[in-house]
């Protein structure tokens, strides 16, 4: 048999209609010795598809109606989301397909970010049958991203398929329905288009909402036009196109501002969606969804937790695109919500963290719209530090302005010692550090130079020109704003910590450009005279005017630890300062919420706890999950699942330090586990298996030929060899792990010496059955 190709041996997996062969290799050759004639044997049948077997599995049914959106199914590519669910009031006589869009906001920045430039919903259809509704049998296939199934009436039944193309931004819907249904229909009943938010809080002095809708007629297309107080408008236009016996409506949202140019690019895009059959239209959608699962792949023994973990990459995609906004706190779905806009203190944060490591960086938006937006980031920061400073505020509508500071109206970026406004500061330094992830995750240095430098340089800035020397010789920070536990503190640990973490970046990033800043003595002197984090006998303080001493659900205090990896219990003593942090933090009841949750499990996968970070997943599962995986406080909010899935990446594989670490923090009832091109830092892929409680074998492929230093996890003797199976050179790194020399392209893979695994990834049995998420009980 030929040696295959280094193309061929990188191309493995999405073409392989069966298991993913991690090599390039036939089974029968997996287990030869390297380098030898393997002859002719047959090879085995190919397997079952492991991306089919998991996303079937993961897939959320419903046996009776869902009542509520965190309930029911969703659809949504970035910009336009569906969610679906009984119509309130009308249980058993119409279904709802709520109709809402990302890029849909208000434009009277004179009322704040979260009122005149608010998110406004725009409406939803009904699905409304002729008959009372008795039943139902949903799926929402998340390989296809596709609502299919069936509806019940006392007069006959509806089938039903749906989806929101994944780059068209149309929902379609096909129904086909029996004699005594025929006579359905669909209803569009537009919202008023003002900011949710006006049914939480007092609306600022002066402001109202927009005008009602108005529904047009274009030669078969109707429209609902929404015109805006501040000029524009959004549109939703759709159409019902019957074939044979199937109806099927297609719809589309555009929005305009200042121009009134939304409805005639709405009702050409229906127009152009129309013209395809379901299936037709539905075909390159499907084609990108199959080719998005296959970027990566993971899989436990615990049924329950692999399917959220499906999900929430289904949700993601569903959410996200790198051209679409930022993700608001409830994604592009909008339901009453006291935060109808983007909330920078954290949950953009969390939203992205799972990308890097689920290997799609395609869906980065965060990275793009700092970069996009940065002349606003310096407007953003008082008048006097703009030349030389940036920042970001708490709220911002989607090209990150928050407009006028109005009573409930939104939060700027304040001024440390002064309040009003709150001295919230740090949050640009925050979301700068998803950036550096993104960097990270692919070794580009264009991200480096152009988008990352050049914006902490700005966001450090600002923070230099409060630091002042105290009696102790020390720089100390005046009082500034933790998130979001309440009053103000000198030498803050959400600012120093960022502040810390910026200015080590900074100076590492120059070296790399090779740029030598006039600021990088700067940047020196706070690392080496910054005051340290203050502490007490709990452990990590809010600041040195105030102790941790209440319920807090942010973790706002103990970045340095997480996510940020600067505390990470390199000592016994920082160990124990780690451990008695997390302890006194998630000791207090009362304000926990689901993230507090998530931090919680990922800090214990820091410290190698496996079964104290399931423990805490489990405590957010149970207290908080939702029926469909959705999450909510006072309204809809998305982070906290997303990051779910990132504190599982945490178990699983973690690669700060400039060390991959493979399966750091497992439970004892993880004993078999498999994950394949997994993203690492230093753009590494990292597929793996773990059998019977021990790690197989692990494999490694650089994309950019950076230094591979490798926590493998093997027992005793292992040997090394290159994608063609010759021996690889490595090197003992300290603490169990190894050093190879990969350049760019190159594979190692790393094995109990004489043992020749199988390569073949497939999904590992679970545990115990559990129930499928959604409503699966009639």
């Amino acid at each position: 048999m030929p040696r295959p190709t280094r193309r061929a041996v990188l191309a493995t997996g999405p073409a392989l209609g069966g298991a993913v062969l991690v090599g390039g290799l036939p089974a029968q050759a997996a287990h030869a010795a390297p380098g030898r004639d393997h002859g002719h044997d047959h090879a085995p049948a190919p397997a079952p598809d492991p991306w089919r077997t998991v996303l079937d599995d993961a897939d959320m049914v419903w046996r009776r109606m869902p009542r509520t959106w965190y309930e029911g199914p969703f659809l949504g590519n970035g910009f336009l989301g569906s969610g679906i669910y009984a119509e309130p009031g009308r249980e058993t006589k119409a279904v709802r397909f709520n109709v809402q869009h990302s890029e849909v906001q208000d434009h009277r920045p004179e009322f704040g970010s979260l009122f005149g430039l608010a998110r406004l919903p725009i409406g939803h259809f009904t699905l409304e049958p002729v008959g009372t509704i008795t039943g139902l049998d949903w799926r929402l296939r998340l390989r296809d991203a596709e609502l299919t199934g069936t509806l019940t009436t006392d007069r006959g039944t509806l089938r039903l398929r749906a989806h929101v193309h994944s780059s068209r931004a149309v929902l379609a819907v096909e129904v086909t329905a029996s004699a005594g249904e025929r006579g359905f229909r669909w209803v569009f009943h537009p919202a008023e288009a003002i900011s949710p938010r006006a049914a939480f809080k007092p609306v600022p002095t002066g402001y109202e909402g927009n005008p009602p809708a108005r529904v047009e007629q274009h030669d078969g297309v109707s429209a609902a036009v929404q015109p805006l107080l501040a000029g524009g408008q959004h549109v939703t236009a759709w159409r019902e196109q019957q074939r044979g016996g199937a109806r099927t409506l297609y719809v589309h949202v555009a929005h305009s501002h200042p121009k009134s140019t939304a409805r005639d690019r709405a009702v050409r895009a229906v127009r152009s969606a129309a013209r395809l059959p379901y299936d037709a239209f539905a075909a390159p959608h499907r084609a990108w969804w199959d080719a998005y699962y296959r970027k990566s792949f993971l899989s436990l023994p615990d049924a329950r937790m692999q399917r959220f973990y499906w999900i929430q990459l289904y949700k993601t995609a569903a959410a996200a695109r790198r051209d679409a906004p930022v993700m608001a706190t409830c994604g592009p779905w909008l339901e009453p919500t006291p935060w109808p806009n983007t909330w920078w203190n954290l949950n953009v944060q969390l939203e992205y963290w799972l990308i890097h490591g689920s290997n799609h960086l395609e869906l980065d938006a965060v990275t793009r719209a700092l970069s996009e937006f940065r002349d606003n980031l310096a407007k953003e920061v008082a008048a006097p530090y703009r030349a030389d400073s940036l920042g970001v505020p708490r709220t911002t509508d989607t090209r990150l302005v928050n407009g006028a500071s109005v009573t409930n109206g939104g939060y700027g970026v304040g001024i440390p010692g002064q309040d009003p406004p709150t001295p919230e500061v740090g949050n640009l330094t925050w979301a700068l550090h998803n950036v550096w992830l993104s960097y990270r995750h692919t070794m580009d240095t264009t991200l480096l130079r152009d988008v990352l430098f050049p914006l902490l340089r700005g966001a450090v800035n600002y923070y230099l020109h409060f630091l002042q020397p105290g009696p102790d010789g020390k720089l100390h920070l005046p009082a500034t704003f933790s998130p979001e536990y309440g009053g103000n503190s000198r030498d803050c640990n959400y600012d120093l910590m960022l502040l810390t973490w910026g200015c080590r970046t900074l100076l590492d990033s120059a070296e790399l450009l090779g740029n030598d800043d006039e600021l990088t003595p700067r940047w020196r002197e706070v690392l080496a005279r910054l005051v340290t984090y203050p502490t007490d006998g709990h452990g990590y303080m809010i600041g040195a005017d105030i102790p941790f001493a209440k319920s807090h659900r942010h973790y706002s205090h103990l970045l340095a630890v997480y996510p940020l990896y600067e505390v990470t219990g390199r000592t016994p003593a920082e160990k124990a300062l780690i451990e008695k942090s997390l302890a006194h933090w998630v000791g207090f009841e009362g304000a926990l919420q689901g993230y507090t949750f998530t931090g919680a499990a990922s800090v214990s996968a820091l410290l190698g706890k496996g079964e104290d970070a399931l423990k805490y997943l489990g405590e957010l599962m149970s207290r908080f999950i939702q029926a469909n995986t959705m999450y909510k406080e006072s309204g809809p909010v998305i982070e906290t699942p997303l990051s779910a899935a990132q504190s599982l990446h945490d178990m699983v594989c973690q690669s700060w330090g400039d060390v991959i670490r493979v399966f750091p923090a497992l439970p004892a009832a993880w004993a078999d586990l498999a994950v394949h091109d997994f993203r690492t830092q230093g753009a590494f892929l990292l597929s793996a298996v773990r059998e019977k409680g021990a790690t197989r074998w692990v494999r490694l492929v650089s994309e950019a030929g950076a230094p591979c230093v490798v926590r493998h996890g093997i027992a005793g003797p292992i040997e090394v060899r290159d994608g063609r199976g010759r021996p690889l050179r490595y090197e003992d790194a300290g603490g169990g792990a190894i050093r190879v020399a990969l350049g760019r392209g190159g594979s190692a893979l790393i094995t109990v010496r004489g043992d020749r695994p199988d390569l073949r990834v497939r999904p590992v049995e679970p545990n115990v059955d559990a129930p499928r998420w959604g409503l699966p009980a009639a």
